[in-house]
This record gives C-alpha cells, structure tokens and sequence, in this order.
C-alpha cells in the first residue's frame, strides 16, 4: 500500500477522502461480491462482515459506486492502434505498423480509413493532430502518417492513464488474490525475475532488455487477439474479456555495508 499512499499525499488526497471511499468499497464489496443470496443482504449481516456501522451501511445503498466508467477516449484510441498494429492490411506480416498515407483510394490503407473502421463519429484529421501533439504519431519524409509504438504511453494526469492505472492495479491484484485463494493449481499467471545488488550499469542493460522483450510479446498478442477477434461472428451468450499485463521496475537500493 505504500505506493498508493504516496501516490495519495502527492495529488492532494488525505486520509479521511480515502477512509470514506474504502468503507464505501467494503460495503459495495460485500453486496455484490459476497453476498450472492438477495436475502442475506441485509444491513445487519453486512455490518457483521464489515465491521461498518448500519447507519452507514443504509447511506451506501443509496449511493451505488460505478464500476463501468471508461472514458470515451480511452475506447476510441485504443481500438485504433490495436486494429493497426493487429489487422492486415495495417500491418506487415513481420507484425510491424505499415507507414499510411492520410488518405487513400477506395479500398486503400490509409490513416483516414483505419479511424473511419472504428468509428464514424470523430473525424480522421482530429484524431491525427491530437495524436501528433502527444508524439504518438509523425509525419515522414513522404507524407506517410507513422506509427511511434514505444511512445504510446497516455500522458501523465489524463483520463486515459488515470483509467489503465486503475484497471491494471485491479486486474494485477484481482489475479494474484486468486492465485493465493485457490485450493489447487493457481488459476493466473503472475510470475516475476528479480536481481538485487546489481552495479547500476547493469541494471540499466537489464531494464532495456526487458521493455524490448515486453513490447515485443505485447505486440504479437494483440495481433493474435485481433485476428481471432476478427474470425467470430458477433457472440451471442456469456462474454470474457483478457488483460495480458506486464510490468518492469527497478529502484535504487540503500548502500549496504561491505564485509571485510
């Protein structure tokens, strides 16, 4: 939790503002997640397992939290850049991003084409200049639209980044409580390789390795999700979604004391 708590203190959020949101999240919690029989849901028995006064417990009813707020931009600007790092005619068969006129013929790859398969509601040209002011994008030599993969990292403090945060911490945690819960075989993958005492040097070549070898498998996925999302017909019945995440970090250690 130290993280978040310092993440906390750094953007003005104090102690009561998250002591009100984590006992608003027991009470969500154990509505909707624990108590599965509508007739154990009362406010006596959710106080038992929270341990948060009934009077409370009668106010978060009235008050449901949102668990589907995903910002439009977010939903937009990520099919975008799957579809052309996932779908042909946008990519090479090497997996990597085709360069793509603005415009094109009929039929054509171009960058207008590839929004206009997602979306009919935000024009081309808008999508390319906000994706040039965030270096998510340039314009080549041949007035090509290119691709910068490495560089598609919302910016600090927007809805998009505020949004991932929350989704893969969720999703993080969510896997590894049920790796720890599970009576047998752990259900997730959530594995990590760790060195400590590395010279800082090395710790950089390390670091550098790893984002290369994340990118990489990240981008072969996506086109392989994308392909086999592109081969079902419209799903009728139950849905599942994936998050295949990953994660590189490194801090520098305090000096240890060298034995003689």
């Amino acid at each position: 939790m130290r993280p978040l708590v310092r993440l906390a203190i750094g953007n003005g959020i104090t102690y009561p503002v998250l002591a009100d949101l984590v006992r608003d999240l027991f009470v969500d919690v154990a509505l909707r997640d624990v108590l599965t029989d509508d007739k154990a849901r009362t406010d006596s028995r959710v106080s038992l397992l929270t341990g948060i006064h009934r009077k409370e417990i009668r106010r978060q009813r009235t008050t449901a939290l949102d668990h589907e707020a995903v910002p439009e931009v977010v939903t937009l600007t990520s099919q975008i850049i799957a579809r052309w790092l996932g779908a042909a005619p946008y990519v090479t068969e090497l997996g990597t991003p085709v360069a793509l006129p603005r415009s094109a013929s009929d039929g054509e790859p171009s960058f207008d084409a590839l929004v206009e398969s997602v979306t009919k509601d935000v024009r081309p040209r808008a999508v390319l200049d906000d994706w040039i002011s965030q270096d998510v994008v340039r314009i080549d030599d041949n007035e090509r639209v290119v691709l910068n993969v490495a560089a598609f990292i919302p910016r600090p403090g927007r809805d998009e980044q505020l949004f991932y945060f929350g989704r893969n911490l969720h999703d993080h945690i969510a896997a590894a409580s049920a790796n720890v819960s599970a009576a047998g075989k752990a259900p997730f993958m959530d594995r990590s390789v760790h060195y400590d005492a590395l010279p800082v040097a090395a710790a950089e070549k390390l670091e550098a390795l790893g984002r290369d070898a994340a990118i990489r498998l990240l981008v072969e996925f996506n086109r392989t999700a994308m392909e086999t999302a592109d081969a079902h017909e419209p799903v009728v019945g139950p849905t599942r979604r994936v998050n295949l995440g990953i994660y590189l970090y490194a801090e520098d250690e305090p000096p240890q004391d060298v034995m003689p």
